[in-house]
């Protein structure tokens, strides 16, 4: 199924695509949502599990995307799994798209590097909070990019119900400093469209 909506999550998708490392053999995209991502990932990686702790957001994952061959779609919450639907360390790549501020970013930190295999990478897209003039500022510069966006792609859609909207609660330089004390030798980069880029590989 094609790509037909936009917003800013979807828009940095290109570039988690980007960042997918060589050689990958089994892939999780965290918090699946419609299972768009997924489907991409699936046409580059043999095996994909897209885990979404929502069963109306996986069954909106298969309705979409369930003819895929190579994409497993679960049911489970990468913080509390009790019946290791996602097992510690299997996969070479693991995704999170506007996942992380749902939860303490330490809590966090830890149950996704336990999941990545040895060697595997972590590419995070996340919110953070306004806090400085300078965070205004950069929002501020957003707000033209998104609206600029807006007129190429129409307004910011998505398939189906969406997820109960949370606030971060972290700024971004305290998200920055967290993720380095977490996951050092992390990248963590702010972009444009109100989220940040947070890169790691697993020793």
């Amino acid at each position: 199924m094609s790509e037909t909506y936009w917003n800013h999550n979807v828009h940095y998708q290109s570039l988690v695509m980007k960042l997918m490392p060589a050689h990958c053999e089994r892939a999780l995209d965290i918090g699946c949502g419609d299972g768009l991502l997924a489907s991409k990932l699936a046409a580059r990686v043999g095996n994909v599990t897209a885990a979404d702790r929502s069963p109306e957001a996986i069954a909106l994952a298969c309705e979409r995307y369930g003819n895929v061959d190579n994409i497993e779609f679960v049911t489970a919450d990468y913080l509390d799994d009790p019946r290791g639907l996602l097992p510690e360390g299997k996969y070479d790549f693991i995704t999170a798209v506007a996942v992380t501020h749902h939860a303490d970013f330490r809590q966090s930190a830890d149950a996704l590097t336990h999941l990545l295999a040895p060697g595997g990478r972590l590419v995070v897209i996340g919110l953070a909070l306004n806090r400085s003039p300078l965070d205004w500022l950069i929002s501020g510069a957003g707000q033209v990019a998104s609206r600029l966006q807006r007129l190429r792609h129409g307004p910011k859609t998505g398939p189906g119900k969406s997820v109960p909207a949370m606030d971060p609660v972290l700024s971004w330089a305290e998200t920055g400093r967290l993720a380095r004390q977490a996951l050092p030798g992390c990248q963590f980069r702010r972009l444009l469209l109100r989220r940040y880029l947070l890169l790691w590989d697993k020793p």
